[in-house]
């Protein structure tokens, strides 16, 4: 089993940056593709970005590509997502996404996708 924390979450205004982190325990995820979703109140999860278990390959959602930038350290058991020229519409709560296994394919982007979730952090850009 896995526990996943993020953190970095917070308040900015629009056009700033936040970098959040995932840090996982109880098994390594250096052999996991690893993703990043959103959700605001009253609406399903939405895929950010995920990155392979080399951190070679990499995808986004359209409105976040050129903006969010997510990366990884296996040595430090850790995924972080770079988000810059934040929008007041990236408001919601964060949560990173462990899948078991090394597969990148194009589910990368459902929820269905990965089978472990930290509980979020909460990023709010103000006007």
């Amino acid at each position: 089993q896995v526990q996943l924390a993020e953190s970095g979450g917070g308040l900015v205004q629009a056009g700033g940056s936040l970098r959040l982190s995932c840090a996982a325990s109880g098994r390594t995820i250096s052999d996991s593709s690893m993703g990043w979703f959103r959700q605001t109140p009253g609406k399903e999860r939405a895929f950010v970005a995920a990155i392979n278990w080399r951190g070679g390959i990499t995808r986004y959602a359209d409105d976040v590509k050129g903006r969010f930038t997510i990366s990884r350290d296996n040595r430090k058991n850790t995924v972080y997502l770079q988000m810059d020229n934040l929008k007041p519409e990236d408001t919601a709560v964060y949560s990173c996404a462990f899948h078991w296994g090394n597969e990148f394919g194009p589910g990368t982007d459902e929820t269905t996708w990965y089978g472990y979730w930290g509980p979020g952090t909460q990023v709010t850009i103000s006007i």
